[in-house]
């Protein structure tokens, strides 16, 4: 089954940092093994940034997951208030909304 991996938090440094860091790490996610997609969050007024990932399965989403951790202890204490959500996707409700799945 598809899973969605929800990663929200804020940060304390310039966008223009955090915008950097994520550069870097964008090309390991376009080589990660079961990862469809990718959607980057940014919110500057609450300085909240994160991501919601598609994956083609648990196996998948945990081992992607592992890797984003590691790129966020990177980060240490410029980062806070970190959440983690992962969820089912419900296929056929989710076609019919015209997701991309």
């Amino acid at each position: 089954m598809k899973k969605i991996l929800q990663i929200n938090f804020k940060y304390n440094i310039s966008f223009d940092e955090l915008n950097k860091v994520f550069k870097e790490a964008a090309p390991v996610f376009v080589k990660m093994k079961g990862l469809e997609w990718k959607i980057w969050l940014h919110d500057a007024e609450k300085k909240m940034s994160g991501g919601i990932h598609l994956f083609t399965d648990m196996k998948s989403l945990e081992a992607g997951l592992s890797v984003m951790d590691k790129t966020l202890e990177k980060m240490g204490p410029a980062i806070s208030n970190r959440e983690t959500k992962v969820f089912d996707v419900l296929t056929e409700l989710s076609k019919q909304t015209r997701a991309p799945i």
